[in-house]
């Protein structure tokens, strides 16, 4: 019977799934992590449990370096979003300056329509009394002075209004390709998590287990634990590269760092979200942001910009406080306590937790104060 079997379809064949794979082309110019590589299918019955855990644990890896483009693709919405509501406001006052100015630009006129509008001239010859006549052509000429500046105004507020409708098409056009993006993002994140969670399915319910055990087993292992998914290669380069600093003594934090440290430590067993920074839950970059904003600096979004948010030290020099960032694209950051050991938001289903630098792929460390 086996063999008379039709083969199922490709998932790629579904329309669902042809979206996902358009959306993941579109944005391949920021996206080079994912080249090359395919997507699991969870039909596939050839596919032994270690092999899913090590498929699952590289879609959890890209799910969070989408995670991060998606983070740095919010953070640029928002701000041409504020730019644009500031551009908008600025267009209402300068409306209602233009208003005020036509208001008396027109009391002007209407009044010169009562008085005649007479050509001063005429005036003089139509008038018997001298004095009465230059008495008038002084208010006249203050009138006339009062429109000129009225005219001014009205072409001023109109240059004005102008410029900021055309700023205003620009930040807006910005806008909506800001959150083009966004939904990229947020399309290749719910791709690859919907792709783990399908493969664990396939798993047992013991099979599950033992994976979640390998995880915490790793987490508790401390320096030297192989990277979930890595591959030999990274696993021995990290191993090799592993320095003094990891097996100094560890050394008391100090001043803001202690202060980032210790709110860490509050948020540890809050469940990961991506995109979030707070208070309930965070992503990677989320969690150290907050915690380095309490103790009052101000870190960028991104893991890729986080990592140049101070000075750059080696592992060898790591110290409480310290950044850490992992993988090639510099997608996960976590926040080093000594020791060999960080305070990171892994991925989802894993919460917030204590955890050996050496479970991933070491990038950078950076120190912020």
């Amino acid at each position: 019977m086996a063999a008379h079997r039709k083969p199922r379809p490709s998932s790629l064949g579904r329309p669902a799934a042809r979206t996902a794979a358009t959306l993941a082309l579109a944005s391949a110019a920021t996206a080079t992590l994912f080249e090359g590589s395919g997507h699991a299918d969870p039909a596939r019955p050839d596919r032994t449990p270690a092999q899913v855990r090590a498929e699952v644990d590289r879609l959890y890896q890209e799910a969070e370096a989408a995670t991060e483009r998606y983070n740095g693709a919010k953070e640029r919405a928002d701000t041409a979003r504020a730019s644009f509501e500031h551009l908008r406001d600025e267009a209402a006052r300068r409306t209602e300056r233009l208003n005020t100015a036509r208001r008396s630009l027109g009391a002007v006129a209407t009044a010169q329509y009562r008085s005649g509008g007479l050509d001063p001239a005429v005036q003089l010859a139509l008038t018997s009394d001298p004095d009465r006549y230059l008495e008038r052509a002084a208010l006249a000429e203050k009138a006339g002075d009062r429109q000129a500046a009225a005219v001014t105004a009205v072409r001023r507020e109109l240059a004005a209004l102008a410029q900021l409708r055309a700023e205003s098409a620009g930040r807006l056009t910005a806008l909506r390709g800001h959150e083009s993006e966004l939904r990229r993002q947020k399309a290749a994140v719910v791709d690859r998590l919907t792709a783990a969670r399908r493969l664990l399915a396939r798993l047992t319910a013991e099979e599950r287990a033992r994976y979640e055990a390998a995880a915490a087993a790793r987490t508790a292992a401390g320096p030297g634990a192989p990277a979930a998914g890595a591959t030999t290669a990274g696993a021995t380069t990290a191993r090799a590269d592993r320095g003094s600093g990891d097996r100094a003594p560890v050394t008391a934090a100090t001043g803001r760092a202690a202060a980032a440290l210790s709110f860490a430590r509050a948020q540890i067993g809050k469940p990961y979200v991506w995109g979030a920074t707070g208070p309930s839950g965070y992503d990677c970059s989320g969690l150290t942001q907050a915690a380095w904003r309490a103790a009052g600096v101000s870190l960028p979004r991104t893991t890729y910009t986080q990592i140049n948010a101070g000075r750059r030290v080696s592992r060898s020099e790591l110290a409480p406080g310290d950044l850490v960032f992992f993988y090639s694209g510099i997608s996960h950051v976590g926040l080093y306590i000594g020791g060999g050991r960080m305070i990171h938001a892994p991925r989802p289903g894993s919460p917030i937790r204590v955890a050996p630098i050496d479970e991933m792929p070491f990038a950078g460390a950076t120190r912020v104060a």
